[in-house]
């Protein structure tokens, strides 16, 4: 837990990326980020919309929604929040439970890639060096 928790805060402990080298809003940054942070896990099938973003320091979110099928819209939202004694998995209807093992392992490849990919997409840094990246 150590481990995850001090990659957690090299990854959330600053505001670095949300410095953006253009002007855009903290709602739009999010939106960019959310689109990258969706495709992490692969391409999103047809008829599914994903998103997966860093809300604030200790909060990272979820969220899907596609048709089932009946036609019905669904959609879930999932919040991981990072505490002190672990990370906390939120979903409505469901209950609440510190996630370890390999659903831990698998959120900290997940925020890595994402750290990695916006930075480099859309804030123009390596996510290595913090060197900024040539235009």
């Amino acid at each position: 837990m150590a481990f995850f928790k001090k990659s957690l805060q090299l990854l959330i402990g600053s505001d670095s990326l949300r410095l953006p080298t253009m002007k855009l809003t903290k709602r739009e940054l999010i939106q960019k980020e959310s689109r990258i942070g969706g495709e992490l896990f692969g391409s999103v099938p047809a008829g599914h919309h994903r998103q997966f973003f860093n809300l604030d320091p200790s909060t990272w979110v979820w969220y899907e929604e596609w048709t089932d099928s009946k036609g019905k819209p669904q959609n879930r939202t999932t919040r991981y929040e990072v505490h002190e004694n672990g990370v906390l998995k939120v979903q409505d209807g469901a209950p609440y439970y510190y996630i370890e093992g390999q659903e831990l392992d698998n959120l900290l490849l997940a925020t890595n890639m994402y750290y990695e990919r916006v930075a480099k997409e859309i804030y123009k840094f390596d996510a290595a060096t913090g060197k900024t990246l040539a235009a």
